[in-house]
This record gives C-alpha cells, structure tokens and sequence, in this order.
C-alpha cells in the first residue's frame, strides 16, 4: 500500500493491486474513504468518517489532485 501523502492526521493512498480509474484511499481515525480524482474529485464510498471528516479529506484530495496523478502513474505504470 504505497502512501501518496499524509496530512493532518489523513492518509492517502493506494493498493497495490488497484483497478483502473484514478482514485486514492484515505484512512483516517479508523475509517476509511475513496475518491476519484479524474476530472472533479469524487467521493466514491466511505465507512467509519464523519461528514466534517469527509470534508476535510476532499479538501485535502482537490488540493493534492495533481499529486495524486502524478503518484498513481508512478506506481501503476
């Protein structure tokens, strides 16, 4: 599970063995959220996050989209 980033608390990441479709996971506090991040950020699915908390990681997501792009090509490519 290679990290992307790590930022208040949140971390960003991918399985090894994802599937097509850019997108990250993040942990945070136990719970746990997807989000694609082709054209707009996304939320996909979520378990264990509260909606402030959710928030808070698609800020971090639209901030680091760029990132996550570039990480996701990295690794997958």
């Amino acid at each position: 599970m290679p990290t992307v980033f790590t930022q208040d608390g949140y971390r960003f990441f991918f399985y090894s063995n994802d599937h097509t479709r850019i997108h990250v996971h993040v942990q945070y506090r136990g719970g746990e959220a997807v989000f694609e991040v082709e054209g707009e950020v996304v939320l996909r699915e979520s378990v264990g996050l509260k909606t402030k908390e959710l928030s808070k990681a698609e800020d971090l997501a639209s901030e680091n989209r760029e990132l996550i792009i570039q990480k996701w090509h990295e690794h997958f490519n």
